[in-house]
């Protein structure tokens, strides 16, 4: 029993390397990375965030061009052991590009951007225009 989960197991750790190195997925070239991101809206501003861990803040950038936001990042492979073999690479490396339009008009001003336990934060203000305004009723 214990000879067939260790074979079983140097069969799947086979598989799941044949297909990692040359089945790449769909959703990326080679290279390439593809993090999650979630924006969200609050009254006056919207947050972006993105799981991007390993990947050093230096190696961002940021721009914001009319209602589009545009994110850039490189992530190094970090591959230094000589003998070694592996059974399974998952982890990501390469570089990305996310461009997001905003659904309303942002202020240029005020963007703040920070980086923690590898999860990257971007506030950006709403303009005064874009913010939604209470419309009192008023009794007659």
């Amino acid at each position: 029993m214990r000879d067939r989960r260790k074979m079983f197991q140097l069969l799947w750790a086979g598989l799941t390397g044949f297909f990692n190195e040359l089945m790449p997925s769909m959703m990326k070239e080679h290279g390439e990375m593809m993090p999650a991101f979630d924006i969200s809206e609050a009254d006056d501003h919207f947050v972006v965030k993105a799981d991007l861990p390993g990947i050093d803040p230096k190696n961002l950038d940021i721009s914001l061009t009319g209602n589009v936001l545009t994110i850039r990042g490189e992530k190094k492979e970090e591959r230094e052991e000589k003998n070694e073999r592996y059974y399974t690479l998952e982890r990501q490396f390469g570089s990305f590009t996310r461009s997001f339009m905003l659904p309303a008009d942002v202020k240029e001003d005020g963007i703040e951007a920070s980086y923690k336990g590898g999860v990257l934060r971007v506030n950006i203000p709403k303009s005064e225009r874009a913010k939604q305004k209470k419309i009192p009723v008023k009794m007659n």
